[in-house]
């Protein structure tokens, strides 16, 4: 089997980096795509989200790019071509994982119920 040369992105940062595949955004616009993405399930506090921009900016997965509008003082972010080789690393692991979990049916079934039973 071949070994991830790193490890998963942790959650958060991988909805972040989701969020932005779309198009460059700013915080409050990648608070709420997450959000969207997520079902609910994953809400972005500023401070959260503030916190992972500035790490993933120095890890060099994502710059600050300028506005297209004038006056806009918001930052957007966009990914890099790092930033865009994690995501793709990231998403053929769940592409694998997904593709397995169809081979084992358990997609779309009811896990809560013991299939050894």
């Amino acid at each position: 089997m071949k070994q991830q040369s790193s490890p998963l992105l942790p959650q958060v940062t991988f909805s972040i980096m989701f969020a932005l595949s779309l198009r460059p955004r700013h915080g409050y616009e990648i608070m709420q795509q997450v959000e969207h993405d997520s079902g609910g399930r994953v809400k972005l506090g500023p401070g959260a989200l503030y916190g992972r921009l500035k790490e993933l900016n120095e890890e060099n997965f994502i710059e600050e790019v300028p506005s297209e509008e004038a006056g806009d003082r918001r930052r957007y972010y966009r990914l890099t071509k790092k930033g865009w080789d994690r995501l793709g690393s990231e998403m053929d692991y769940y592409d694998q994982m997904v593709k397995l979990a169809n081979e084992r049916r358990l997609l779309n079934s009811n896990l809560r119920m013991s299939r050894w039973v």
